[in-house]
């Protein structure tokens, strides 16, 4: 079982699909990644000499697989690569070619070019047509942000979210950017003062670090399984080539007269704590979940360390652990594209040879301080996003009132669960044929649907919901580790009694206009909201 974009789904069944085909002897189906942050599923097919027709075999699972399980890309091969005790040899299968489609129209300007370049970038496509949807390409959100980025950067044009999802194809996307503003300044190496900013994500990590002392609520556990053999030395010196490259991972913070500052320590200069221990299938579990809950001194030490396990000579767990005020969710595609990297050069007696990073970290702070202004000034960015925020978030509910089976406590202990369940394929297949048909995304017809719920469970007409959002404005941040993830707060107003339909164009001006706004930190927007502060609950959501 693997997990794409949020969705748990069992290869075997998207091979069983595929191998039920005419003219396919054998299929295997894997998750790959072969670009940073850039999962796909691809199918390898043994076919019968003469009878493998890939078109066919697209439409025919199209009928019987929802979009998110339908592969991007199909390999034929002679056979299966196996290892030598007769499993599939993963690592041997080749990397595939990712085709876009061929009918439409050629680009006709510059313009069009450059962005029909820049949609098979982004999307692993050899090649793109004017008259292409991005969405319909396999594009979805977090690639959307991604693409917004590019533009910016490419074509200095400064494009909102609201404008792509109305003009997702080149053409329509060329003649917005026709009448675009100038782009903001791009994140960019610079000389550095000498007192080193946080950003605005982690003053309110740091200041919660000072006010409750060292704890495990925001550490970002990574776990990796290992299986073949393994070089745990290699591992550990990889490891601190991973930590060289990214300053964010050597960083401690102190405070002086004017406040917090980073501190960003030089390579040869630390190393991160790499522990190694023998376990057993039956233990690891429960090993892994204390070293877990190590609390980091954001103050003394680096904000990462590894622990391996050992629980055979060809099994080995490895737990990555880093604090969120140095990572985001995002973090953990390059965090293991860098480790793999150094691995294998350490495995074959080299040290990494990769690209130099654009920018570090705390380059991205100066930039955020200096691009957002003060929001205290109409004029300035920050000052805009305030003044829309202000407006769209007034007499917001303290919170929601909900039927619960037990009373909150007096302060949140931060114990929380998960529920996980299954939609069924035909349902899910439902719900993005409705997304497609109202111009909005599957996101916005769960938040709609959640929205529903709560009202009907008594929560009120006036439903805020809050959602992470990748913080990543800038294209010089997408291989970067560090904490870029910003919070927004999407206000569902279900009253009036409308039909779903409606209530999804509701939603979908709400989010699209929240995604415009998207730069004034959460951290921020809670100091100048002011909301009644209580130990129990969350501000401005729940």
């Amino acid at each position: 079982q693997v997990k794409l974009r949020g969705y748990r789904i069992e290869l075997g069944e998207i091979e069983a699909a595929v191998a039920g085909g005419p003219g396919v002897r054998q299929a295997a189906v894997v998750l790959r990644e072969d670009q940073p942050g850039d999962q796909r599923l691809v199918a390898y097919v043994v076919p019968d000499p003469g009878h493998w027709d890939e078109a066919a075999a697209r439409a025919r699972l199209a009928l019987s697989l929802p979009d998110f399980m339908m592969p991007s890309a199909f390999v034929a091969l002679d056979a299966l690569p196996l290892s030598p005790n007769g499993k599939l040899d993963r690592a041997a299968l080749p990397a595939p070619t990712y085709t876009g489609r061929t009918a439409g129209r050629a680009p006709r300007t510059p313009a069009e070019e450059i962005l029909c370049d820049l949609y098979a970038e982004v999307l692993s496509l050899p090649g793109v047509t004017v008259d292409d949807d991005f969405f319909d390409l396999g594009g979805h959100s977090l690639l959307a942000t991604r693409l917004v980025s590019r533009v910016r950067t490419t074509l200095g044009a400064e494009l909102s979210i609201r404008q792509f999802f109305e003009a997702p194809t080149p053409a329509a996307l060329a003649v917005v950017l026709a009448g675009a503003g100038r782009a903001r300044a791009a994140l960019t190496a610079r000389p550095r003062p000498e007192r080193l900013p946080l950003s605005y994500a982690q003053q309110r990590l740091w200041f919660l670090h000072l006010l409750e002392g060292p704890s495990p609520t925001y550490n970002i556990p990574t776990v990796l399984r290992l299986s073949g053999p393994l070089r745990p030395e290699a591992l550990r010196a990889a490891l601190l080539d991973v930590v060289g490259r990214h300053e964010s991972l050597r960083t401690t913070f102190t405070e002086d007269e004017l406040g917090a500052r980073q501190v960003v320590h030089p390579a040869d200069g630390v190393r991160p704590v790499f522990e190694t221990a023998e376990s057993t299938e039956a233990d690891y579990e429960a090993d892994l979940a204390r070293a877990a809950r190590h609390a980091f001194d954001l103050g003394a030490e680096i904000p990462v360390r590894a622990r391996l396990l050992r629980l055979s000579e060809r099994e080995h767990v490895l737990l990555l652990l880093v604090h969120h005020i140095a990572s985001d969710a995002w973090s953990r595609g390059p965090l293991a594209q860098d480790l793999t990297t150094a691995y294998t050069a350490r495995c074959a007696g080299d040290a990494p040879t990769w690209q130099p990073l654009p920018v570090q970290y705390a380059d991205y702070a100066v930039w955020q301080q200096e691009i957002l202004g003060d929001d205290t000034d109409p004029e300035t960015l920050a000052g805009r996003q305030l003044a829309h925020w202000k407006r769209q978030l007034a007499g917001l509910p303290e919170r929601l009132d909900l039927p619960t089976d037990r009373p909150r406590p007096a302060t949140a202990d931060h114990t929380g669960d998960r529920v996980e369940f299954t939609v069924p394929a035909d349902l899910h297949t439902r719900l993005t044929e409705l997304a497609r048909a109202t111009d909005t995304t599957l996101y916005m017809v769960l938040q709609a649907a959640l929205a529903t719920l709560l009202t009907r469970h008594g929560a009120g007409e006036d439903i805020p919901i809050g959602t992470p959002i990748a913080g990543r404005a800038d294209d010089a941040t997408d291989h970067l580790i560090g904490f870029f993830v910003n919070t927004l707060v999407l206000r569902t107003d279900t009253s009036g009694n409308p039909t779903f339909r409606e209530l999804l164009t509701r939603v979908r001006d709400t989010d699209l206009t929240a995604y415009t706004h998207q730069d004034l930190p959460f951290e921020r927007l809670v100091e100048a909201l002011n909301p009644t502060r209580s130990l129990t609950h969350h501000p401005l959501f729940q």
